[in-house]
């Protein structure tokens, strides 16, 4: 049987936890260990050891293909897309991590680096762009369409028809009125109900 390719995630906080679960239920992937700051070095995430910092990585292209961005992003996706750009410059490759207690349409299309989390739901027509977190049970309606670095929170519903906008964020529990558009870099705080 072959070896599962391996995979190395950048940063090693909470959000981390959270990509390693989905990443072991996948079961696609093997773990080779977490790039943080130098200090965390040769500390554990869930038992994954953090093996390297950020300037390690055109050391570590020699060894693996494969990363993810493991950090999480509240308001702003500077840090991630960042990083996400020095990964594909590199020559990096970024898989799409998708949990198989998600639901995603055929029809759908999810880019690169993008993470389906636990119990969401992307319907048929939905767009979803490179390096998104669509976290727990978020709700993606038909023909949405979220653009790069965003990340939609547990239990946000985006309607049907919408556009938000690259770097945006969408707090737990936010609804969106559907066919509006978010602009880019939007904050929307949890609970929020957006016309």
């Amino acid at each position: 049987m072959n070896e599962k390719p391996e995979i190395l995630l950048i940063g090693g906080g909470g959000h981390c936890k959270a990509v390693i679960d989905v990443i072991e239920q996948e079961n696609r992937f093997k773990i080779a260990g977490i790039i943080d700051i130098k200090e965390k070095i040769g500390e554990k995430v869930l038992g994954y050891k953090i093996i390297a910092s950020d300037e390690d990585l055109k050391l570590l292209l020699k060894e693996y293909q494969y990363v993810f961005i493991s950090l999480g992003q509240i308001g702003n996706c500077e840090k991630r897309k960042e990083l996400f750009k020095k990964c594909k410059n590199l020559g990096f490759s970024f898989p799409k991590i998708i949990s198989p207690y998600a639901y995603v349409s055929r029809y759908s299309i999810i880019g690169e680096g993008t993470i389906v989390m636990h119990g969401a739901i992307i319907n048929a027509g939905a767009k979803i762009g490179n390096n998104c977190i669509i976290n727990s049970k978020a709700l993606i309606e038909h023909d949405a369409e979220i653009e790069d670095n965003c990340h939609i929170s547990t239990g946000a519903i985006i309607n049907g028809g919408v556009k938000v906008k690259e770097c945006s964020f969408i707090g737990s529990n936010a609804t969106t009125k559907q066919y509006i558009t978010i602009p880019k870099n939007s904050f929307i705080k949890a609970g929020s109900i957006v016309k």
